[in-house]
């Protein structure tokens, strides 16, 4: 493969407002909380962020409002040397906020509302083809109309580009596309949301992935967090261990995973090599609070990883 891997990030871009707070208010209580932020975020730009920094040629699928927020976020794409020109503004329609808010524990809660981001079109894939076509993956997530994903997905099959796709947030997906996807990578919340099985034990956790596959799924591969990563297939069921870090804030830490095993599927073909990096990537982000502002560069990246090893 070549040094410079190129990737397709089909999907949304979000501006994250993060609130850090000590518990969640009860109905009609007001609660001071200790620490605000907004940030760039979304999953598909999440996604962009983390292969771009780690060295990737992105092209980013998008749609952004025509308000401040909308503006800022093509700037950021920019900035990351990510591939904007099918970025495109949506006039009279807000960008795509996310509201996250982060306990003591790092554990998160968030809302989303889509806006522009509702607007991304098959039409809007097909306008970007001949760029596509140039990718070595494509990676798909569902904060976009359903359309579009399946669009996407039917796009990479015809035209042989392996696709990511991250279903989330979670939802009721149509087996027909999702069984032409090459990696379909739920955390235990989506999962349990698509195979509508219990995931309270590992136990669980395999049986509900085994269940996609046998609906035809090629590879699900689940993020556990703390607890890694597992990937079930026709052929194996591996359990790829954790990075263990001290977390300060989870916020992203799916994207930061998707995003780096993307870049170092595509450098060495290895799933699971893959997936062992990605852990380690996706850890360290979490010892920084944000998203966007978490993931860091490959010589960073690197200098960390081999700091904490020694």
């Amino acid at each position: 493969m070549n040094a410079r891997p190129k990737a397709a990030v089909i999907g949304s871009n979000m501006i994250d407002l993060v609130t850090l707070i000590d518990r969640m208010p009860k109905l009609g209580e007001t609660v001071e909380a200790p620490h605000f932020d907004i940030g760039f975020g979304g999953k598909g730009a999440n996604q962009a962020v983390a292969l771009a920094r780690l060295g990737a040629d992105v092209l980013m699928v998008s749609k952004v409002g025509d308000d401040i927020f909308g503006l800022e976020v093509k700037r950021n794409f920019e900035e990351n040397g990510i591939d904007s020109r099918y970025v495109d503004v949506v006039v009279g329609a807000s960008n795509g906020v996310a509201p996250i808010f982060v306990d003591k524990d790092a554990n998160n809660s968030i809302l989303i509302i889509k806006g522009a981001n509702n607007a991304l079109s098959p039409e809007d894939v097909d306008r970007a083809a001949e760029d596509i076509k140039k990718c070595n993956l494509i990676i798909l997530q569902l904060e976009v109309p359903l359309k579009t994903v399946y669009h996407a997905i039917e796009f990479g099959v015809k035209y042989k580009i392996p696709v990511i796709l991250n279903p989330a947030p979670g939802a009721e997906l149509d087996f027909e596309y999702v069984r032409q996807a090459d990696f379909l990578v739920p955390n235990e919340t989506e999962l349990e949301i698509i195979s509508k099985m219990p995931v309270g034990t590992m136990d669980e956790i395999v049986a509900a992935a085994r269940s996609l596959v046998e609906k035809g799924a090629r590879n699900v591969i689940v993020t556990l967090g703390a607890k890694g990563s597992l990937l079930v297939n026709e052929k194996e069921e591996v359990l790829v261990e954790p990075f263990p870090v001290k977390s300060m804030d989870s916020t992203g830490a799916g994207d930061a995973f998707i995003g780096s095993f993307a870049y170092y599927l595509l450098q060495s073909g290895n799933i699971v090599e893959a997936m062992r990096m990605a852990n380690r990537y996706a850890a360290i982000s979490t010892m920084k609070s944000g998203t966007q502002k978490s993931f860091i560069g490959m010589k960073e990246f690197s200098e960390l990883l081999e700091g904490m090893q020694s």
